[in-house]
């Protein structure tokens, strides 16, 4: 019978011939490259060492789960939460329940249990233990230029066809409109971001607290993806920032905006970012930006910049352990902010 204990150091090798037999060899590689960084490395990491369990039977793992550590803002409250990360069961011992196991033992470890952009079989499990469902978290999308709107899946006769028709609507919404503020690339992050997340976290009822040293670590550490960080000033502060970066699809190249935070009730802020990511993404040549965003106060202020709602979602589910939530928490959503760039989803 299989026993489940925290991650030991010296389970490293184990947790990597399992991830080979479960994914194959490549998804191997690329797990190991961002393990340091995801898990130990990661500043909201508890002292006890990574939020990893695993199965054993003898010296073998035949089961794994881990969970991405961040400081959550829930119903007023910072508490420690954790997204759910990789979960991993050896082919001769699925649909034994070890999942389950694993998912109760990681649910019952944390303040707040988190999913995001999670397959089909997460979702039955989730529902089996019967998580709150709160919905997807939408995408959006915005055209540059008239191939924006081709498929891979459509013949070129109809993708062709598709692009003339759209071009009128791709060029009014892609139109270059000026800043209102100041927006500066940087590489380099200072506690003005952390006060930035302390003036506007209370307008939140649910959000990952994005301080600077969880910004640092996120955004400028990765060792398996490169992302452009741009910071809104005013009057000497910043007052928002974007995370976003440039990605080959088959059919034309997109701008992902990963992550963003703004005063919600600051109608120039936002607005000001998205129009530089515009700037940034008619220069590496994309045919549409991409982005998901939860929060509806910041939905409406991408729509006003010209973005659609596209077809892509992304599961959520939450739960809270730490301190009592309302009745109708896990329904009124609108004040939740949750971005691409929360869990993992982006590697």
């Amino acid at each position: 019978m299989a026993v489940i204990e925290q991650f030991r150091p010296d389970d490293r090798p184990a947790i990597a011939a399992l991830c080979r037999r479960v994914f194959g060899r490549d998804a191997a590689d690329t797990y190991l490259l961002r393990w340091d960084w995801e898990f130990r490395r990661n500043p909201a990491t508890p002292a006890t060492g990574p939020l990893i369990w695993v199965a054993r039977e003898g010296p073998a793992l035949v089961a794994h789960c881990a969970a991405m550590p961040v400081r959550l803002r829930a119903a007023g409250r910072e508490i420690d939460a954790a997204w759910g990360s990789d979960v991993m069961v050896a082919p001769e011992r699925q649909r034994e329940g070890l999942g389950e196991v694993l998912f109760g033992t990681w649910d019952k470890s944390v303040g707040a249990s988190l999913g995001l952009g999670f397959n089909d079989a997460s979702q039955q499990l989730f529902r089996k233990l019967h998580w709150p469902e709160v919905g997807p978290v939408p995408g959006l999308v915005k055209p540059l230029t008239r191939r924006a709107f081709r498929r891979a899946t459509w013949p070129t006769p109809l993708n062709r066809l598709v692009s003339a028709i759209t071009l009128p609507v791709v060029k009014v919404v892609s139109r270059m409109r000026p800043l209102a503020d100041e927006v500066r690339e940087t590489r380099t992050l200072d506690d003005g971001l952390t006060r930035l997340w302390e003036r506007v976290c209370d307008k939140f009822d649910l959000a990952v607290r994005r301080d600077a040293p969880y910004l640092r670590w996120r955004y400028l550490q990765p060792p398996h993806v490169r992302y452009s960080l741009a910071v809104l000033w005013r009057e000497g502060r910043p007052e928002g920032y974007v995370v976003y970066r440039h990605l080959h699809e088959p059919r034309g190249r997109v701008t992902l905006i990963v992550d963003f935070l703004a005063d919600p009730d600051d109608e120039r802020a936002l607005p000001t970012l998205l129009r530089f990511v515009d700037r940034e993404a008619k220069a590496n040549d994309s045919d549409k930006i991409r982005a998901f965003c939860l929060n509806a106060s910041f939905r409406k202020a991408f729509k006003r910049s010209g973005y659609f709602a596209g077809k892509g979602t992304l599961p959520l589910v939450a739960r809270i352990n730490a301190v009592p939530v309302p009745a109708d928490f896990y329904r009124r959503i609108d004040r939740w902010h949750v971005t691409a760039g929360d869990s993992d989803q982006d590697r």
